[in-house]
């Protein structure tokens, strides 16, 4: 296994289906080991709060307790989430969190959520990516979440000179559940309510069925979409 790109030609579904769960742990881990190897303190965590970036900031806290991480939170999550993000955060002050302050209509996430999230969400994150040298930025990103997220591979080069790695990407809902009680890791009390995906308040729903992102943007154009994090571009300088 490499980070050279020779990853991008392998079988993805066949991963999925034929690796079992002890397998996809080892994978794992080794795309983290060998990108941190390769990027050192350049290799940053992005953890959204929910289930499967903490399965990812365990993964990365077992390869190297030196890794750093960044949340990016906004003035629309739920109590519950800042909440935890504060427990996180005091128990991991190598976690940086950035927020837009923007001002933006009330109401935009209504009329306007693909602004919304730019403002709110892709921004700060392109300021997390500059601020703190990020050359490789780790992601809990997996493709058996939904539609949108069929197309994304365990690394990417979306942008000149900044690695994304997916490391669990391959991994199915119910992995992550297991792998998060195996290990003890604290988990966002929205779940215990039904939430299957986290995002703001207002554009998140309790949802079932195969689609785990179907709760998102519920009665928007974006509805079981993405916010612009994992499409957008991070480094390139485009208006927001």
């Amino acid at each position: 296994m490499n980070m050279s790109g020779s990853l991008q030609k392998e079988d993805i579904k066949s991963l999925v289906e034929g690796l079992n769960f002890a397998q996809k742990v080892d994978r794992s881990m080794e795309l983290i080991h060998e990108a941190y190897d390769k990027f050192g303190e350049k290799l940053v965590v992005a953890n959204s709060l929910g289930k499967d970036s903490m399965a990812v900031w365990h993964l990365a806290r077992r390869v190297s307790p030196d890794i750093r991480g960044f949340i990016v939170t906004t003035r629309h999550k739920p109590r519950e989430t800042v909440e935890f993000m504060q427990e996180i955060v005091s128990l991991y002050p190598a976690i940086r969190v950035f927020k837009s302050d923007d001002p933006i209509p009330d109401d935009l996430y209504k009329t306007n959520p693909n602004r919304c999230c730019d403002i709110l969400k892709v921004k700060p994150t392109r300021q997390a990516i500059e601020e703190m040298h990020v050359e490789c930025w780790v992601t809990g990103l997996r493709c058996t979440e939904g539609q949108t997220r069929t197309d994304f591979q365990e690394n990417e080069e979306r942008d000149q000179g900044l690695v994304k790695l997916n490391p669990i990407l391959i991994w199915y809902e119910r992995e992550i559940w297991q792998y998060l009680a195996l290990h003890q890791v604290p988990v966002n009390p929205l779940y215990a309510k039904g939430y299957r995906s986290l995002g703001c308040e207002p554009c998140t729903a309790i949802s079932s069925g195969p689609d785990e992102r179907a709760g998102r943007w519920v009665g928007t154009s974006k509805a079981g979409g993405e916010c612009g994090m994992h499409t957008r571009p991070l480094k390139v300088d485009y208006e927001i």
